[in-house]
């Protein structure tokens, strides 16, 4: 069988389970009605580890559309990744941070952990969609391949 391996793979296997803990807070001044919607503001992998208390095996469809990464910066929203945060991590992760953003195994240092917490969050009978190009797609289906 084959074995997927990239640069600071062994940095992120277990990154989801080192991300800390965040309480979600409500904010009523922001709130209509009684409506159990969220809407959460913050990094995405600090939300979803936020999530796992309420929700673990128990979300029944996720739609996600991450970075198609392919350097272009001049979207609607940026398509590299690319903020401060995730280049100092990216840096400590698999090295010089000036080096090209959109190589792949940082694009899957940034998935990997990501898509270890969607699976916790996921119901037994739930589905993920993706909105994702052909230039990651193969590392997209092998990261799922690899029951994340």
């Amino acid at each position: 069988m084959p074995i997927l391996d990239w640069i600071g793979k062994k940095q992120v296997i277990n990154h989801d389970k080192e991300v800390p803990f965040r309480l979600l807070k409500r904010v009523h001044s922001l709130s209509v009605g009684e409506s159990e919607n969220l809407i959460i503001k913050g990094d995405n992998l600090e939300a979803l580890k936020a999530l796992l208390p309420y929700y673990y095996n128990n979300v029944k469809c996720i739609s996600i559309d991450p970075p198609y990464n392919t350097g272009k910066e001049h979207w609607v929203y940026s398509d590299r990744v690319n903020s401060s945060e995730m280049r100092k991590w990216l840096g400590n992760v698999v090295g010089d941070i000036k080096e090209d953003l959109s190589r792949h195994d940082k694009w899957l240092c940034m998935m990997y952990p990501r898509l270890s917490l969607l699976k916790q969050l996921l119901s037994n009978d739930g589905i993920i969609f993706v909105n994702i190009d052909d230039n990651e797609i193969q590392n997209l289906l092998n990261l799922i391949a690899l029951r994340v």
